[in-house]
């Protein structure tokens, strides 16, 4: 089979190209020429065996299929001839990038002409938009770049690399005439085959001319649709074919033109038969692949030639019905369908406008649209049935039409031809036979004694109205613009309104109503009992465009073209007032059983997605219907639909009656007639439309400080998105900037509280209470009087002018009177506080009204409003009720009013304002009364009593507080006992028993050695969290343990790569200085009795097991690995640590010879680690011949190798020993627990030195001292942790701890016993440092010759101190750089250099020559000091000496004290002149070793010190850099492919495929995602990554542990934009970063996760692992 397949490449190899193309020129036929070509190839290519091979077949494809095109097409070399193409051509003005999915895609908010216009990266960056407000997106791919397209930007539409080429000129005036025959004849043929092919629909024959002589026909057709192989062939290379053409026209403008004419050039079938109008209509038959082939394809040539583009935005607009049609029945997303080409054309303002007048598209669209919802009732309104999935779906698709339409009307039309207005006003007739089905759909009747059993289906209707709200709104602006029409449209509108309404009448009968003796006629209708619909679209489309005719001033230029006249107000205002109505209702709680989704409609009808379109407009028709009636009449039919009518119209009715109608009746009145919508949209008040929004604005704010996305959700949309927000906030609100957590806040400005109104219109019931307190707790605070006056408005726009009245009304004036009246004799009557308010709200308004009327008065004007003198009147003769103004005072004093008081004084206030105005102006007489004299009296009258109450509250409390300390001394002097032991334990319980032991102070501290500072021990006492008991901590006592969490760590790591392959048999005695890994010690440090702790932990996992096995969910801790939560603090921790007195005391002997001297100290420990072998030789031997053996063996004097030390712990501390070493040693290593295991000890003595150096780095990093400045728990932590490490080799193997004790000395003092040890450069100092230190005690145990423990310590440390000093040497790149020397030839640095030079003779002198001293002792102090700073922490927690106050602060001789404190000299050089002896031999033989000297020789790396800090990644300040490192970062393991969620480590910068099946691997046994593998291979089991789609950082601890944390990119605001749905630019947060990398450092990463999984549930339920 082989061999045949090559054979079958060479034949195929053997074609050349060139002699096709020679062969094609001269062609007479070349269509059949070229499909002979194609016929004995394609097959021969594509159809290969069951193993594809795609980059063979592409080779073969170029070389055989589109080689001899290219050459055909250039007439020479393509080689040659496509680069010369490249250079005749002028670059295109227009950018034209298709964009990948998850590519950066950015708008400008001040120039873009709609939201759908954006630039690519490139682009932006390039454009003078990046200097303003823009928004940032990711793309979800298939849109383009639209860069150099005048047409989409306001200014600012080329960026540097599209500059305006000189003048256009025809692209094929660089074509040569021959060429673009050739052009056009191989184009032709091509594209034809391609659309042939593709659209081919029988499955096993070829189009005509394709035929190959031996095709196989299947003989009895299968069920199943089996395809030719040569078809399947031929399709692929079709593809291959497209996406070849879009890389030809690439090369050259002229020849995209031909290509464009090809595609739509007629063919012989006439209409729809163009090759572009097949591919188009054959759209939804086609598969995936082969549509996003050709759509590009089109926008690579269509869309980037302008004079095509209007050609195809003709063909697309004419088979739109055809293609929507396809799109609703297809089942693939939108992205992949050619309709979603639409956004491309229509968003076109030239094209908009010519399709919309040429092809009337407007009116196709709406067409279209009505032509999918098919489902009417009688009236032929809209009925949606239940909401299956299916209909959900297409409805979904069906939506996409609106989008179409708002695209057309998404740009303003500047000057209109007739065309236009006649075509858009057809398109405004069939707009509203839309709006018309939608007039009072969903009706509803209040459900009476049972509960609705079904709820309806509301959502269709309430989508509809969400998604047209926009293009209403446009279609008024539309009409906005040009007055004829704008008379047409109201018109139109009206016409239409009183159809529908001629079709509501029936059944309603006629009553008359009378009031004060006024009367109207209306009909009876019972909100509570009839059908009532909350879809009044016609109406409220009305209202806008009345308030267009007050706001464009045609009402007045043009009355006579207007059917004012006709209106009739009852029925304008019949409908809004029923939804109205019905929201007081279901407020009042009347409609409860019509179920949730009554009460769903009504918060969106209020809500800010709808209400401008709903809510807003109810209330200005029923402004419009006020302002041409009676206000009498108004609001006698105001309240019977209220079902008020009788209470005020019959005087004794009120007894009984519902109170929550009239309060919202009075909430409607106060909104309406003096309410602010009117005042405050344009059209209405003399206002603009930014007054609209800083009223919003301040609104929100009165609420509380609100950030900027919670200010913008609360503000309405317009169709570009914008909130017109930004242009406003500055000057009602001041920002606050947010700290390390938390957002930015707006607060408003002080002034602005003047305009602060209680009745809002848009509060909600919730809100309006909020505002309410909160601004008066502000008043309270500047200790002004609480009173909320209404604010003043501004003036009414003249065809409103007559709202007013309504406030002087006759009706009105007896409603308040009835109220207030109630509100006297307040037992009887069912009133409320709130109802009284409101009353006085609207009295409040209508003396601002009045006050402003006076004051802005001219000499002919007479005032026509005249409350004052209304409300001054008592009532008439047969009732005889006093007037408002004497009520209002005899209220100012009834103590059941407390709260409102202020309010009553101020109007009081400003009714003798207004009072004193009218005089001045004495336009009228004003009848005089005695109200002035009342209100001084009662107001000094209030004085006085206020003072009276104040001096008695003020003795009441000092009596209390007097009872109050009386009865604190009392209990101290009866307790008297308690307080003096508490006092005495706080002084002893700190269990840092460090600073407090005066004896201490004045000589110099030293931390080790025999000189080392004696401490008097303190006792400790500490209380059980548990059980509240308290305890001495003593060697014998029952233990006391504190909670931990062991972790393995990577912080440190400068080698993440490194594995341990077979944990069992790892030997983790020797720590290589990469600290690849290390084993992490933290704690929160509340402490526990054992026996407390282990009843706990036994609770803990018996419910764990109680829960049922199927509802396992995750718990934020993991029970079977031994972890559970601090019953104090709920911090994960996985083990305990036990709590021991210092434990070196307890090892020490009296030292009562004098102490050796480094060398024969060496000598002494040299025999007695060989006596040691000796005697473990024989007793492996064991036979009989021991004594012999004994005898030549020389003990060293004093040395008892038989002897076994007593172990002093009390059972239960030596059981938390055990127990916490062997926690540790099966974290560390990743092993099942052992305790018998001889590394046990090994890890214990790691961790302890893993912790103090992550807690050193921490410090050095932060520039804080190494003492004085540890958190309480952490130094808790690290005390115990010492002490148990010190304390761990009594619970261990004696001889195994002295065998590890020899192999670690081995390293630094060789023995022949010894063989293979690492050499010098690979150990980590401070590892083995502690590793002596603490295994020591095991050999000094068997030692009675006198010697200290110190003694011992000292030396070893002065060993390993000498041996980091070496290494430091060998390492060291110091540069000789030409520094000043400050003082040259100090000793020190004499020193050094004799050190140096010592060293290069022993290596062979292939260290590097230095001659400055003073550079070599820089580096040294540099390199030790990390070094020394964790053997200062060690050796103080060890052996419990305080610290010297200097080491206490950061200051600059930091190396001297340090080296006072650990009993160094100063000159550390001096270490080896001292002992240079036994030094010169161990230097050499460290020197000598073979690694050394391959690392000499540059064979191998070796750590340098200092060591570098580890941080986590740089991030770019600007979050649009990692969005488009992401889009351009393929999955690397589906071919190529976009990775959907990329993920980026912070640790280490590795961009990961997250979220996906394709990159999930398998560890240990399970499916896990590339997060949590690339967590164990780069943090141990703990990771940090970016979601770089969603921007959120994301916490993952081991597989079933993870959260989400606040990413460190802020915008503007201050505010996080996780899932970057608002779009801000954002930009790095230093400080967050930071914080970030501290919970990082601190190893705090698995702690968070605890915390936020125990505060949120719901992210136990995640599946972290495959993330």
């Amino acid at each position: 089979m082989e061999t045949e397949v090559q054979a079958i490449d060479r034949s195929l190899l053997d074609c050349s190209a060139e002699e096709v193309a020679v062969k094609w020129l001269q062609a007479t036929d070349l269509p059949k020429e070229v499909y002979l070509h194609l016929a004995y190839y394609i097959p021969k290519i594509y159809s290969r065996g069951p193993n594809p091979a795609p980059q063979r077949e592409d080779m073969l494809a170029q070389h055989i299929l589109l080689g001899p095109m290219e050459w055909y097409l250039c007439g020479e070399d393509p080689a040659f001839g496509f680069p010369k193409l490249e250079q005749a051509n002028k670059p295109s003005h227009l950018c034209g990038r298709v964009f990948k999915v998850g590519e950066p895609t950015y708008s400008c908010r001040d120039c873009a002409v709609d939201p759908t216009c954006v630039l690519c990266m490139e682009c932006f960056l390039g454009s003078i938009h990046r200097e303003h407000r823009y928004r940032m997106t990711t793309s979800g791919g298939g849109g383009f770049c639209d860069c150099g397209d005048t047409e989409a930007w306001k200014e600012g539409p080329y960026c540097q690399k599209h500059e305006l080429s000189s003048a256009e000129t025809d692209p094929l005036m660089h074509l040569s005439e021959d060429m673009i025959a050739r052009a056009y004849n191989i184009f032709a043929i091509m594209f034809q085959y391609a659309v042939d092919i593709l659209t081919w629909e029988k499955e096993n024959e070829l189009p005509p001319g394709l035929e190959t002589l031996n095709t196989s026909r299947q003989t009895k057709p299968l069920k199943v649709q089996v395809m030719h192989s040569s078809i399947v062939a031929h399709q692929s290379f079709g593809l291959k074919l497209l996406t070849w053409l879009g890389n030809i026209i690439g090369y050259s403008d002229g020849l995209r033109r031909i290509l464009c004419q090809v595609g739509l050039q007629e063919g012989p079938d006439g209409e729809n038969s163009s090759l572009v109008d097949k591919l188009m209509l054959s759209d939804s038959k086609l598969w995936k692949g082969a549509r996003s082939v050709y759509h590009q394809l089109f926008m690579s040539s269509l869309l980037m030639d302008l004079k095509y583009k209007k050609l195809f935005a003709i063909r697309f607009a004419r088979n739109y019905e055809r293609l929507q049609s396809d799109y609703v029945k297809d089942d693939h997303d939108r992205e992949f369908s050619i309709a979603d080409l639409s956004v491309q054309i229509f968003t076109v303002p030239s094209l908009a406008r010519m399709l919309i007048t040429e092809e009337n598209l407007m009116t196709t669209i709406i067409k279209t649209f009505m032509d999918h919802l098919r489902h009417r009732d009688i009236q032929g309104r809209f009925q949606f049935e239940r909401y299956t999935a299916l209909q959900a779906f297409k409805f979904r698709r069906v939506q996409s039409l609106i989008l179409d339409l708002k695209y057309v009307l998404i740009t303003k039309p500047t000057d209109w031809s007739n065309d236009l207005r006649q075509k858009f006003l057809e398109g405004f007739d069939a707009f509203l036979e839309l709006l018309k089905c939608m007039q009072g759909m969903d009706p509803i009747t209040r459900q009476v004694g049972q509960h609705i059993e079904m709820e309806p289906e509301w959502e269709a209707a309430f989508t509809l109205q969400m998604k047209l709200t926009h293009v209403i709104s446009m279609m008024q602006d539309w009409c906005a613009l040009d007055e004829k029409v704008l008379i047409e449209a109201y018109k139109k509108c009206l016409t239409v309104l009183m159809q529908c309404h001629s079709g509501f009448t029936d059944g309603e009968q006629p009553i008359v109503l009378s009031i004060c003796g006024h009367s109207v006629e209306t009909i009876r209708y019972c909100v509570s009992q009839e059908k009532v619909s909350i879809h009044l679209p016609v109406s409220r489309l009305l209202a806008g465009l009345h308030v267009l005719l007050s706001k464009s001033e045609v009402a007045y230029k043009f009355p006579e073209l207007l059917p004012l006249s006709e209106l009739s107000p009852p029925l304008l205002i019949e409908h809004p007032l029923r939804c109205l109505v019905l929201c007081a209702q279901v407020h009042a709680g009347m409609w409860r059983r019509n179920g949730f989704s009554l009460v769903n409609q009504i918060y969106y009808y209020h809500n800010v997605k709808c209400r401008r379109e709903m809510f807003d407009k109810d209330i200005i028709m029923l402004q419009t219907g006020l302002s041409m009636m009676d206000p009498n009449h108004f609001l006698m039919i105001m309240l019977s639909r209220f079902d008020l009518y009788q209470i005020f119209s019959t005087p004794d009715y009120g007894k009984r009656f519902n109170t929550e109608n009239t309060n919202k009746v009075l909430l409607y009145l106060v909104i309406i007639f003096n309410g602010e919508k009117n005042r405050f949209s344009p059209g209405m008040g003399q206002v603009n439309a930014t007054d609209e929004i800083k009223r919003e604005i301040i609104h929100q704010l009165s609420i509380r400080p609100m950030a900027h996305s919670e200010l913008v959700k609360a503000l309405p949309e317009n169709e570009n998105k914008e909130t017109g927000m930004e242009s406003v906030i500055e000057a009602v609100a001041c920002f606050k900037k947010p700290g390390l957590t938390g957002r930015g806040l707006y607060e408003l400005k002080p002034e602005c509280t003047k305009d602060f109104n209680l009745y809002f219109y848009h509060f909600s019931r919730a809100e309006q209470s909020k505002a309410e307190e909160a601004q008066r707790k502000l008043k309270r605070q500047n200790r002004e009087d609480t009173a909320l006056p209404p604010p003043v408005l501004p003036p009414l726009s003249p065809l409103f002018a007559s709202l007013i009245n309504i406030l002087q009304s006759d009706v009105m004036l007896c409603i308040m009177g009835t109220i207030l009246q109630w509100a006297v004799e307040h037992n009887g009557y069912a009133w409320s506080e709130s109802m009284l308010q409101r009353v006085l709200h609207l009295i409040g308004m209508a003396l601002q009204e009045e006050k402003q009327h006076l004051e802005n008065l001219n000499e002919e004007n007479v005032v026509t409003f005249t409350f004052t003198q209304k409300i001054s009147k008592p009532g008439e003769a047969p009732s005889n009720s006093p007037s408002i103004l004497a009520m209002l005072e005899t209220l100012q004093n009834a103590p059941h009013l407390e709260v409102h008081k202020d309010m009553i004084r101020w109007i009081l206030k400003t009714f003798n304002a207004i009072k004193k105005l009218r005089e001045n102006s004495s336009t009228s007489p004003v009848p005089e009364t005695e109200g002035n004299i009342i209100e001084e009296g009662s107001r000094d009258k209030d004085k006085a009593e206020r003072k009276r109450k104040a001096e008695i509250a003020r003795l009441r409390r000092e009596k209390i507080m007097a009872q109050m300390s009386e009865m604190q001394r009392h209990f101290i002097d009866e307790n008297k006992e308690l307080f003096q032991q508490t006092l005495e334990e706080l002084a002893t319980s700190t269990s840092r028993a460090l600073d407090n032991s005066p004896t201490v102070s004045d000589t110099k501290l030293t931390a080790l050695g025999p000189k080392q500072t004696r401490v008097t021990e303190q006792r400790q006492v500490v209380t059980c969290i548990l059980c509240q008991e308290e305890q001495e901590v003593k060697v014998d006592s029952r233990a006391m343990v504190l909670a931990a969490f062991v972790q393995r760590s990577t912080v440190l790591s400068k080698n993440r790569n490194k594995v341990i392959q077979d944990p069992e048999k790892y030997d983790p005695l020797f720590m290589h200085p990469e600290l690849s890994c290390g084993t992490h010690t933290g704690s929160c440090g509340h402490i526990m009795h054992a026996h407390c702790w282990q009843r706990y932990f036994d609770a803990v996992q018996a419910k764990e097991q109680r829960r049922q096995q199927r509802l396992r969910v995750h718990t934020s801790y993991d029970v079977e690995n031994g972890e559970f939560l601090c019953p104090l603090c709920e911090c994960l921790s996985n083990t305990v640590i036990p709590l021991l007195p210092p434990p070196r005391g307890l090892f020490n002997r009296l030292d009562f010879s004098d102490q050796p001297n480094l060398a024969q100290w060496m000598r002494t420990i040299s025999q007695q680690i060989k006596a040691l072998y000796i005697l473990r030789e024989e007793e492996n031997n064991s036979c009989g011949s021991n004594s012999e053996k004994m005898d030549e063996l020389q003990l060293p004097k004093g040395f008892r190798p038989d002897f076994q030390p007593k172990n002093l712990y009390s059972e239960s501390i030596k059981e938390m020993l055990t127990t916490f070493g062997t926690a540790i040693y099966k974290v560390g290593l990743k092993v099942h627990p052992n305790e018998e295991d001889l590394r046990v000890p090994i890890m214990c003595w790691g961790s302890c030195a893993y912790t103090i150096q992550t807690i050193e780095q921490i410090l050095t990093d932060e520039n804080k001292p190494l003492f004085g400045n540890l958190p309480c728990r952490q130094d808790d932590c690290l005390t115990s942790l010492t002490r148990f490490a010190a304390a761990h080799w009594t619970v261990s193997s004696l001889s195994a701890v002295q065998g590890h004790f020899c192999r670690l000395l081995a390293s630094l003092v060789p023995n022949e016993k010894n063989e293979n040890l690492p050499c010098i450069l690979d150990i980590d100092m401070f590892h083995l440092l502690v590793s002596l230190v603490l295994s020591f005690p095991a050999i000094y145990c068997q030692d009675f010759s006198g010697v200290s423990l110190g003694t011992g310590d000292l030396h070893i440390f002065h060993l390993v101190t000498m041996a980091h000093i070496v290494q430091i040497l060998l390492t060291s790149s110091t540069e000789e750089n030409g520094m000043d020397q400050e003082n040259p030839n100090s000793e020190e640095e004499a020193a050094a250099l004799t050190l140096y030079k010592f060293l290069c003779q022993r290596t062979g002198s292939a260290l590097k020559e230095m001659s400055s001293g003073w550079h070599l002792w820089r580096s040294i102090k540099a390199g030790i000091m990390p070094f020394l700073r964790c053997s200062a922490l060690f050796f103080h927690y060890l052996n419990g000496v305080p610290v010297p106050s200097e080491i206490q602060v950061t200051g600059a001789s930091q190396f001297e004290h340090l080296c006072s404190y650990l009993s160094l000299p100063n000159n550390l050089i001096c270490l080896f002149q001292e002992n240079s002896k036994i030094m010169n031999t161990l230097v050499e033989s460290w020197c000598s070793n073979n690694e050394v000297n391959r690392y000499l020789e540059g064979k191998r790396q070796a750590i340098s010190y200092a060591r570098e800090s580890n941080k986590l990644i740089d991030l770019p300040d600007d979050y649009s850099c990692l969005i488009n490192q992401a889009s351009n970062f393929l999955c690397p393991k589906s071919g190529g492919d976009k990775s959907r969620a990329p993920t980026l480590c912070l640790v280490c910068g590795t961009m990961l495929c997250s979220q996906s099946y394709c990159c999930q691997t398998e560890l240990e046994g399970e499916d896990v995602g590339a997060c949590t593998a690339h967590t164990y291979a780069c943090g141990s089991g703990v990771g940090i990554f970016l979601r770089v789609r969603e921007c959120q950082v994301l916490f993952l601890a081991g597989k079933t542990k993870g959260c989400f944390y606040a990413p460190p990119y802020l915008d503007d605001y201050g505010e996080t934009d996780q899932g970057l749905r608002r779009g801000n630019p954002l930009h790095l947060c230093k400080e967050r970063f930071k914080k970030i990398q501290k919970l990082w450092q601190q190893h705090s990463i698995t702690e968070e996760i605890g915390h936020a999984q125990e505060a949120n549930q719901t992210l136990v339920g995640i599946d972290w692992q495959h993330l």
